[in-house]
């Protein structure tokens, strides 16, 4: 019983062959195609304007240097949200409740921005590792609970998303698994069970967009302090 609720974890494969990479491309598909037009309909028109509400959040605390990023950042945003909305439907599989895929977005991104900081301004990068003021005595302590905090950032990024993420779909799987078991024996207790079903379904769609938010928000500020 407990190996069916985490098979929905595990990568698909047809004929021996893993379908993650069919599921990390779908959602691009569901973008409109190319025109020549700048507005063709109303969903390119809203598909705008939330590129341009997602790029200005990014992009307001950063200066000039930093709105180099915003393609890789709008675009990062944009691809994490899609897949964790599309992983709520049945019979889907998440790819971002995968640690390593996670981490492997997670870590190339926070190390172009540490890499930014040490090539562009060594000497403040690398005085956030000892805050202003600091008694001699604990400098040595502090400097190694900084540079600590600084290698685990990509670890903490990939291992957020994929915890809110995989708690969220074993809560749905219980909470339905319940609802349709207690269904033949108290229908009032099942009909409650769905009713919190889909308050939880309602919570999970916000937590997805969040979670897409909060993930690439977290590697403006990286970069905002490296520029």
């Amino acid at each position: 019983m407990n190996l069916s609720f985490f098979d929905q974890f595990s990568s698909p494969s047809l004929l021996g062959i893993p379908l993650i990479l069919v599921a990390m491309t779908f959602p691009a598909l569901l973008l409109p195609s190319p025109d020549n037009r700048w507005v063709t309909n109303r969903l390119s028109t809203l598909q705008l304007w939330f590129i341009n509400l997602i790029t200005k959040q990014l992009m307001t605390p950063l200066n000039k240097e930093g709105h180099k990023w915003a393609l890789i950042l709008t675009s990062l945003m944009i691809f994490l949200l899609l897949i964790n909305l599309l992983g709520l439907l049945p019979y889907t599989f998440t790819p971002t409740t995968q640690l390593s895929m996670n981490l492997a977005l997670a870590f190339p991104l926070w190390l172009a921005t540490l890499l930014t900081g040490l090539r562009n301004q060594p000497s403040t990068s690398l005085g956030h590792l000892l805050p202003e003021g600091t008694p001699t005595l604990l400098i040595p302590a502090l400097v190694l609970i900084e540079t600590t905090s600084l290698l685990i950032r990509p670890l903490a990024l990939g291992v957020r998303l994929t915890a809110n993420l995989t708690a969220g779909h074993l809560l749905i799987q219980l909470i339905s698994t319940a609802t349709v078991a207690l269904f033949s024996t108290m229908p009032a207790v099942s009909l409650l069970t769905l009713l919190v079903l889909f308050l939880l379904t309602i919570l999970e769609v916000a937590v997805a967009m969040i979670q897409a938010y909060v993930f690439v928000l977290l590697l403006s500020l990286y970069l905002q302090e490296n520029i």
